[in-house]
């Protein structure tokens, strides 16, 4: 019996006491009610557009960092903050300009080039690779799907439209406009296209002088033998042909180091030409003489 009476005891204390702390929470009296867990109600904190003895200035409200823009605000060059002409087009090319605020000059030089490759590497080369075709240490770890830049849909989207897809992703990548300048995105830009051009670079991009020396180092393919005449029986045997190991390189087989003519803005292009599939075709492996 004893063990009843005291279970029913214990039952009622238990409800009176969380009608006590909790059931007229909310409620209105004409006394402040008693608190027993304030739940941070009082808690120190400013308020909107009062003031405040912990500033210096007496206010609350906090003006913005020097140089803070509202993620709605739109910059000062749309193109050059968005990618676009207008709402609907892409644009293409670099928004060159000077340097602004102590920076650097934002233009097609190999400066700049360093350091959108630069830039690249750090944020762009684990998944799209240092060659730019995809092919990044990510992959390996099953990441499937990155873009290869050198694919004609990308070797062909405007410049503005990679701009874009780098400040705020596209399907499985994510944006990064929050940690990269605009200005250095657009350097990334540069160095993209620098990528391309050196996977599809053709014997027009040398300069003459490049091209007859390539020719040069193209030794001709000996003549044939003259056919023996009948009878002869001084003619030396005929030898087997040559493996296509021995043949002798052409001129799409040369492998030499070369200074590409200077690209948009006057840009060395140091490059190395190595043979491609192609006929007359070369592929570059892009340095810079820095």
């Amino acid at each position: 019996m004893k063990p009843l009476i005291y279970f029913t005891l214990a039952f009622v204390l238990v409800i009176f006491c969380v009608f006590t702390v909790a059931g007229f929470r909310g409620d209105h009296f004409q006394k402040p009610p008693f608190e027993i867990f304030p739940d941070m109600n009082y808690q120190d904190k400013v308020k909107d557009q009062q003031p405040s003895t912990f500033f210096p200035d007496g206010a609350a409200s906090r003006p913005p960092v020097p140089g803070t823009v509202a993620e709605e605000m739109p910059g000062k060059n749309d193109y050059w903050a968005t990618g676009k002409w207008d709402a609907t087009h892409w644009g293409t090319g670099i928004p060159v300009h000077d340097a602004i605020d102590g920076g650097r000059p934002l233009q097609i030089d190999a400066g700049n080039m360093a350091r959108g490759r630069e830039r690249y590497s750090i944020t762009c080369e684990a998944c799209h690779g240092a060659a730019g075709d995809g092919k990044g240490i990510v992959t390996k770890y099953g990441l499937n799907g990155v873009a290869n830049y050198h694919a004609d849909n990308y070797r062909n989207m405007s410049d503005g439209q990679i701009f874009n897809t780098i400040t705020n992703g596209s399907g499985q990548m994510m944006g990064y406009g929050y940690n990269i300048t605009i200005d250095d995105r657009w350097r990334i830009v540069m160095y993209i296209r620098a990528l391309q051009r050196s996977q599809y670079a053709t014997m027009d991009d040398a300069t003459p002088e490049e091209q007859a020396a390539l020719q040069a180092k193209a030794k001709p393919a000996a003549a044939p033998a003259p056919a023996p005449a009948p009878g002869d029986q001084s003619a030396p045997a005929a030898t087997p042909p040559k493996s296509a190991s021995n043949k002798t390189p052409t001129t799409s087989q040369v492998s030499t180091n070369k200074i590409l003519p200077a690209g948009p803005g006057n840009i060395p292009w140091s490059v190395a030409y190595v043979p491609s599939a192609k006929k007359n075709q070369f592929q570059f492996d892009v340095g810079y003489p820095f």
